[in-house]
């Protein structure tokens, strides 16, 4: 229970910090970079939270039904507009594949050996 309680002090936290000083980022966001910040620190030790995310990793794909729900009520306009749909999703993995590769290349290419010293 201690991870869970320290995971969700976490979120509250993003969440008052997103509401009172409008940092334009999702509160879930801020949470990990808190949580992430806390255990980095020392503050939170890695044993207390690893069972509740272990948990929560676990089942995370009931977190997703509310999303098909969703999707399901949804279905006349997504049927109207499939087209531009697929092109957007198919576009976006292509072009991140693309930036990905790009920076793996760029990333894996040796570095230019360094100048010999002449004073010997």
């Amino acid at each position: 229970m201690l991870g869970f309680a320290i995971i969700l002090l976490c979120n509250l936290l993003g969440l008052l910090v997103q509401k009172f000083l409008g940092v334009p980022l999702p509160a879930n966001v801020l949470g990990m970079i808190f949580l992430t910040l806390a255990l980095f620190s020392g503050l939170v030790k890695l044993a207390w939270v690893e069972p509740a995310a272990n948990f929560l990793l676990r089942h995370m794909l009931l977190f997703f039904v509310p999303l098909l729900v969703g999707a399901v009520l949804l279905w006349p306009l997504l049927r109207a507009s499939w087209l531009p749909l697929v092109g957007g999703m198919v576009l976006s993995t292509l072009l991140t594949l693309a930036a990905t590769g790009a920076v793996a290349t760029a990333l894996t290419k040796a570095p230019p050996p360094a100048p010999e010293d002449d004073r010997a």
